[in-house]
């Protein structure tokens, strides 16, 4: 991490048992910037381990009187969280766009996005639910119940900062678990504002935490004997690191790592459609989603013809800063896309044809920002690394395939397994698609094929580690844990009080 050196207009600190927290004497800093003019826009402090194990402890001793806290008056602060989001999200999503650098319509959509995931968690005390068995055996009965954990760790990434985040806090919160959230130290200021709000919504101090920092902070999180589970998305090499040390030291973890999605189409697809959405997705947010269709599986008969009508549309493409109605923005770094250009450096070289050159770009911005313009390449082939690598920026890849069963067989060996999607006009070939693919999110003529929130998101393969998906059923399991009570009770009629009539019998 390259830490600041400069002097900035703000500088942003921590958010422990609800309140700002200042950094310490001895904190780092690094610079948060405005992707779109290149400024440094402020300053984050980056948490030392020390700093890490105050927030930590504020979540501990605020876990018991919250899991004690009723399932009607946690669910009255959600839906209270949700109601000042409605009303407040714009803020939010300028926010998003002067640090992330898509473009505002976008970052509303991602608030608008992770909203679902707080919606879903105001059904808690339905979600919550256990069983009974009335004399399971003679006078006994049984009972289950489902209990939070206690201190839930998250570790969200930069492409995402409010919607990642909101995948597993609500539903962390709403089940009784207390939260520690260290964002991105790219674009960090999201973090605090949603803690401000949950305070604003009522939530008890400690119960919502942040910290930011870089691998310090991390890893304290990862160690600390008072963190029972971890909750990560990021590249795949972070997620088997972050997953192998969380689960060691005893954590219940779930790591969603990288993605390298496909579109596969199909001779019988509308073409104009399929093109419209391999833009959409190849090139919204510049391409920095895990869900991104970054390849196109093309079969050759209509490989021309598709490649043709995607150039088209993404020739039409303003790019610029994200708050002056441009369609596509900047990339979130300087480090990020010059990594990005070398990709299409290393794409051409190996031999593919690059039908769209972004690196060649006059952006609609003020200052020296980190733009990219569409990139398109035609006849990539498996061994190139443009195919093999998640480059996480607007660069689509075409592969052409004879027919249907050797696009499967590509897609089902790459080694990621998160979204992928097919189109088609056939019925026939969908079901066969959705049944034989390997992949844990699939799109029928959908490009982008993310769940509703009552859904559970997440891969298979090298994309998660662990067994569990963020949000829906499954991510209630991930912040709860099942115990099964088993009463007998002495009968009534043994004794006490009666009011009856009295007799002589």
């Amino acid at each position: 991490m390259q830490t600041s050196t400069q002097t900035t207009t703000r500088t942003l600190g921590h958010w422990i048992n609800g309140e700002p927290t200042a950094p310490g004497q001895d904190s780092r800093f690094a610079d948060v910037t405005n992707p779109a003019t290149g400024q440094v826009t402020s300053r984050v402090a980056l948490a030392p381990t020390s700093t890490v194990d105050v927030a930590v402890a504020a979540a501990a001793a605020a876990f018991p009187a919250w899991r004690d806290t009723s399932i009607a008056r946690r669910t009255q602060i959600v839906f209270a969280f949700r109601e000042l989001l409605n009303a407040r999200k714009g803020e939010l999503a300028e926010i998003i766009t002067a640090e992330h650098g898509k473009v505002l319509d976008d970052a509303l959509g991602e608030v608008s996005r992770g909203q679902d995931v707080v919606e879903f968690a105001c059904g808690i005390p339905t979600l919550l639910k256990g069983g009974f068995t009335e004399n399971a055996s003679t006078k006994v009965d049984v009972h289950s119940i489902r209990q939070p954990l206690g201190v839930a760790a998250i570790i969200s990434p930069f492409n995402f900062p409010a919607m990642v985040p909101m995948w597993f806090f609500p539903v962390a919160i709403a089940a009784g678990n207390t939260v520690v959230l260290k964002p991105s130290e790219k674009d960090p200021t999201a973090a605090n504002w949603m803690a401000e709000l949950w305070k604003e919504a009522g939530l008890p101090d400690g119960v919502f935490n942040v910290v930011h920092g870089d691998k310090e902070a991390v890893d304290a999180l990862l160690d600390s004997p008072d963190v029972a589970s971890v909750s990560f998305v990021g590249s795949t090499p972070i997620a088997r690191y972050v997953y192998e040390r969380g689960t060691a030291n005893g954590k219940r973890v779930q790591a969603l790592g990288g993605a390298k999605n496909h579109m596969l189409v199909l001779p019988d697809a509308d073409l104009d459609l399929a093109a419209d959405a391999a833009v959409n997705a190849g090139f919204g947010s510049a391409g920095e989603r895990c869900m991104a269709i970054s390849a196109i599986v093309a079969v050759e008969s209509i490989a021309d013809e598709l490649v043709e009508k995607i150039a088209e549309r993404a020739r039409t493409l303003r790019i610029g800063d994200g708050t002056r109605g441009c369609d596509m923005g900047p990339l979130v770094t300087a480090a990020h896309r010059d990594k990005v250009a070398s990709y299409i450096d290393a794409g051409e070289q190996a031999g593919a044809t690059l039908v769209l050159d972004g690196r060649q770009v006059d952006p609609d911005s003020e200052g020296e920002g980190f733009f990219l313009n569409p990139t398109l390449f035609d006849h990539v082939t498996e061994d190139m690394s443009i195919y093999t690598d998640e480059i996480f920026g607007p660069v689509l890849s075409t592969v052409r395939v004879p027919s249907y069963d050797e696009g499967v067989a590509l897609i089902n060996s790459n080694p990621y397994g998160n979204g992928t999607a097919i189109f088609t006009n056939d019925g026939g070939a969908a079901r066969r698609f959705e049944n034989e693919i390997q992949v844990g999110m699939v799109g029928i003529n959908v490009p982008i094929p993310v769940p509703m929130a009552y859904y559970s998101f997440g891969g298979w393969k090298n994309s998660l580690f662990g067994d569990t998906h963020a949000h829906g059923a499954e991510g209630v399991h991930f912040f709860t844990r099942g115990k099964v009570v088993t009463s007998r009770w002495l009968d009534p009629s043994h004794g006490g009080l009666n009011l009856g009539f009295p007799t002589h019998s």
